[in-house]
């Protein structure tokens, strides 16, 4: 006896296109701008706390000059990384053609702006002299009201410079409490400067924060040269931009790269996506 076997419906396999976004590409994008993203939202909360702190979001009239409150640089340092790693990250994890525009849009605004910026230091040397001149003459003028600018202030003095005022320690004469004539009032600072200003002693643990009294006081007792720094701060960033300028010039160079490629790889990533799309359907 013959049995009739039913035929069997044909599975066919069906392979499965592969896509056209390189994972490696996608993913790199993704990591580097995770970093920066964390790392923008960590100055942005700095600054917003320190703010907070100075209770400046309800009196903005304590801030003297907003554009050198070091605070306020931070927040707007901060928001801009944040953006930045934003729309990198997510753009590439979702593959976003929308925010990876943007996120190139955004490096190329920024690159625009460092090459204009490095390009008018060198033009203008002058007038970025006489700028920085007025806005550390703002610090020295502010000193006791805005603890981040006086904390500021002793970082380039004492730690990053070695120097004290602008020209030199006479400078500290345009503060209320270190002016020699402050002395009428009762202030202990008079004819002196800030503790930043003082050279450091071998071995010292603790810093005397009265070692500038009286320095610049007629008739001083002491040699001046062995108590304090006496080069000015803007002759020393002068001296120190000139030391350091193959480094300085390498770093300009290699931040523009990482732009640069930024750039292309977001580039590249949209225009895999596109293709993907395009022959899907």
């Amino acid at each position: 006896m013959t049995v009739a076997v039913a035929n069997m419906p044909t599975v066919r396999k069906v392979r499965r296109e592969s896509t056209e976004v390189s994972s490696c590409l996608k993913y790199m994008i993704f990591g580097f701008n995770v970093l920066f993203w964390l790392m923008g939202l960590s100055i942005l909360t700095v600054g917003v706390w320190a703010w907070s702190e100075k209770d400046i979001f309800n009196n903005l009239g304590k801030v003297a000059n907003v554009a050198l409150d070091p605070a306020f640089i931070l927040i707007c340092v901060g928001t801009v990384t944040f953006v930045i790693g934003f729309t990198g990250c997510v753009g590439a994890l979702r593959e976003n053609t929308c925010l990876l525009a943007t996120y190139a849009i955004f490096l190329s605004v920024l690159l625009l702006f460092e090459v204009t910026a490095a390009t008018l230091v060198f033009v203008f040397k002058d007038w970025i002299k006489s700028q920085a001149t007025i806005g550390f003459q703002t610090f020295i003028i502010h000193y006791r009201e805005d603890p981040d600018q006086q904390n500021l202030i002793d970082w380039i003095q004492e730690d990053w410079l070695q120097c004290c005022g602008i020209e030199g320690p006479k400078d500290w004469d345009r503060n209320n409490y270190f002016n020699c004539s402050s002395k009428v009032v009762g202030s202990r600072e008079a004819c002196g400067v800030p503790f930043s200003c003082c050279k450091r002693k071998p071995n010292e643990i603790i810093k005397n924060k009265q070692c500038g009294y009286d320095v610049r006081k007629p008739g001083f007792a002491f040699d001046v040269s062995k108590i304090i720094y006496e080069q000015g701060c803007l002759e020393a960033v002068e001296e120190w931009t000139e030391k350091n300028m193959i480094s300085l010039a390498s770093y300009g160079f290699l931040l523009l790269f990482f732009q640069i490629l930024g750039i292309c790889f977001a580039q590249n990533l949209r225009a895999d996506i596109f293709a993907q799309k395009a022959k899907w359907h």
